[in-house]
């Protein structure tokens, strides 16, 4: 295992706060739902609002970080998602949580890109085990937000959402202080890679970008659905309780976390195409047989092959999307990490509307489907030269 910088491990905790928010927002419906008399459609449009603005900004606040760095949208977004989950917990209105759910997507569109290009900046030759480490906060953010948030709401008050704002106002003034020592770090790497090699700036392979659009997709949908639809199989298909439902999940994630760091060191090694192809190779057999199973031991031990086909290719997905946009590292960041965790958020409501014509498990097969166009997809991806 190489050494990375110990700034990543600052930029991950940052990650982590900044998606332990929006993995809040999910826990909080409940009670929206009961407080506000909130129909099943407005709940989920509170989620759809949040995806939607920070998949659109993502990448265009990535192309902004090209042209013009700004080091401090990472701090700013860290507050901006606490303060929005905060703004949460004292709305007395549909439309003020909506606003609240839009300004936690804005703070995370303005979070990852810029975040992600400055782990990049700083990882030397380490990137996979650097941009691991920092997909992992993405990932526990994940984990521990609904379980923080229905703490908040449901044990101790819906104004103990201050919670959120405060650890992340202070995680984002550390950030901030540490920044300009980033900074001068990003500067010498600038100067070592600049003399060791001339091409370190090199020309966009949008091509090779274009094709890892699809991988980028399937990951999507993956993540996004499983997400979504796990806890209502898990009640729906294999009849267990909603807390049998609610541990599948938080089973996956806690696999995940561990996956993603691995995924991003076995990258470094074996290559970054090889994993994310191998990864998909698990996908397609695996909800093949998870959407078709009765059983919920084999479901369960089948979360262990759809976490590795999940969560194994995102940082190596990260990696090649900054290596192929070379130019446009920023905007590849928002591509990639904005769009590999949301994009498949757009499919949602296309399986609700055929799990409600056709069934669930019928509706479900896009999992399958969609690990094969990844595995399909992969084979045409080049493999950038391993420093």
């Amino acid at each position: 295992m190489k050494k990375i910088d110990p700034s990543v491990y600052l930029f991950s905790l940052g990650h982590l706060s900044v998606d332990w928010c929006q993995g809040a927002i999910p826990a909080l419906l409940p009670y929206f739902i009961q407080h506000y008399e909130l129909s099943y459609q407005e709940a989920g449009t509170l989620i759809f609002a949040n995806v939607l603005i920070a998949s659109v900004l993502q990448p265009l606040f990535g192309y902004y970080s090209d042209r013009i760095s700004r080091p401090w949208f990472v701090p700013l977004g860290t507050a901006l998602c606490g303060l929005a989950v905060t703004l949460m917990g004292y709305c007395s209105s549909y439309g003020a949580v909506f606003l609240a759910a839009m300004l936690s997507g804005i703070g995370s569109a303005v979070f990852h890109p810029e975040a992600a290009l400055m782990v990049n900046r700083i990882a030397a030759k380490a990137k996979g085990q650097a941009l691991g480490t920092f997909s992992v906060g993405g990932n526990a953010g994940f984990a521990i937000g609904p379980v923080a948030a229905g703490f908040c709401a449901y044990k101790i008050g819906i104004h103990s959402l201050l919670l959120f704002g405060i650890i992340n106002a202070v995680l984002a003034a550390v950030i901030f202080m540490r920044m300009p020592a980033v900074l001068a770090q990003v500067s010498r790497y600038r100067e070592q890679e600049k003399g060791q090699k001339s091409q370190a700036g090199g020309d966009n392979n949008w091509k090779a970008f274009g094709i890892l659009s699809f991988p980028i997709l399937a990951r999507s949908i993956g993540f996004t659905l499983s997400n979504t639809f796990i806890p209502i199989y898990w009640m729906s298909v294999l009849h267990a309780s909603a807390t049998q439902g609610t541990t599948a999940l938080s089973i996956l994630f806690t696999l995940g976390a561990c996956i993603t760091f691995a995924g991003g060191l076995l990258a470094d090694r074996f290559g970054y195409v090889t994993i994310i192809r191998t990864a998909f190779f698990c996908m397609a057999p695996t909800y093949l047989l998870l959407t078709h199973t009765t059983d919920i031991w084999i479901a369960s031990l089948l979360l262990v092959p759809a976490a590795i086909s999940i969560f194994m290719p995102y940082s190596p997905i990260v990696v090649l999307g900054q290596t192929y946009l070379a130019r446009n590292a920023g905007f590849a960041s928002g591509i990639t990490l904005g769009l590999t965790t949301t994009l498949g958020g757009v499919f949602a409501p296309m399986v609700g509307w055929a799990a409600d014509r056709w069934g669930l498990v019928f509706a479900l097969q896009i999992f399958w489907i969609a690990g094969l166009i990844g595995l399909i997809a992969s084979f045409f991806l080049p493999e950038p030269e391993q420093e």
